[in-house]
């Protein structure tokens, strides 16, 4: 993967995880953006075959995560379309440089930045404002069983919720740890 070029597309400090920052248009009517343009994925060097379109709509507390596809993996563009979000991306690729890097980042529906996450990447997001809507863009489609969960609240991790205690699903409320997961396995990059 190349490095981002000037423009929309901000790399962070996970290796291969990248903000996407729309540059809205402001008048009497309110605004406009352009919330993607496959340009700008292919003038970063970044994957942008999408299949699927997601939304949630959660409360404020609501804790979706931390979850990454097992298998092939998947692309995610992640935005916040209403409201505001805190989200935690974990870096779960043993052969990544950044493994076990965790990155804080605010997405919401005013500053309208958006999370690009590679395949093999953990994320999960908690609601701050009254409620949200969240996008997602998936590279892949879904498939029963693939999903995993990791802990939201694993210590190794250290993530910093702003909301305690966050509402889960029974799913995301029982994910093991981090290191009871053997990713070298349950990932296929071949």
């Amino acid at each position: 993967m190349t490095e981002p070029s000037a423009g929309p597309v901000l790399a962070t400090a996970i290796h291969d995880v990248f903000l996407i920052v729309p540059q809205p248009i402001h008048d009497e009517r309110g605004w406009f953006t352009r919330t993607l343009d496959l340009d700008w994925c292919r003038d970063a060097g970044l994957g942008s075959e999408f299949v699927h379109h997601n939304q949630s709509r959660s409360p404020r507390g609501v804790l979706r995560g931390l979850h990454v596809r097992a298998g092939d993996g998947e692309t995610k563009l992640v935005r916040c379309a209403r409201g505001a979000i805190v989200e935690h991306v974990v870096d779960t690729r043993p052969w990544s440089p950044t493994f076990r890097h965790v990155e804080r980042i605010e997405l919401d529906d005013v500053e309208l930045v958006q999370l690009y996450l590679p395949p093999f990447v953990a994320h999960g997001f908690q609601v701050v404002s009254e409620i949200a809507d969240v996008c997602y863009l998936h590279s892949r489609p879904y498939e029963p069983g693939a999903d995993l969960s990791i802990a939201w609240n694993d210590p190794s991790l250290d993530l910093d919720w702003p909301i305690l205690p966050p509402l889960t699903s029974a799913r995301d409320g029982s994910a093991p740890l981090l290191e009871a997961i053997d990713f070298e396995t349950v990932f296929d990059r071949s």
